[in-house]
């Protein structure tokens, strides 16, 4: 089974006159954050559509791969002795 190339980049943008340069869904005001937290509250897909009607289910995975690569992106840097922004080495 082969992934589907990269969906967050054309969905998931950053302006910094938009809310700040939050990640945000492109087109909306919806931060990538209140997506993520608000389907870690509770992960029933219907109800985040419902709470969020301008989001598509293309969206909420274009969130959910965009953290994906964040985490990854973190974890490398770590294994390369780099900490991430905004921590601190033991």
């Amino acid at each position: 089974m082969t992934k589907e190339t990269t969906t967050y980049q054309g969905r998931i943008v950053r302006n910094p006159e938009i809310l700040a340069g939050k990640a945000v869904v492109k087109g909306t005001r919806i931060p990538v954050e209140l997506v993520l937290a608000h389907l870690a509250e509770n992960p029933d897909l219907t109800d985040v559509l419902a709470a969020y009607p301008r989001l598509t289910l293309e969206d909420v995975k274009a969130c959910l791969e965009y953290a994906e690569r964040l985490v990854k992106r973190e974890k490398a840097l770590v294994v390369a002795g780099t900490p991430p922004r905004g921590t601190q080495s033991l």
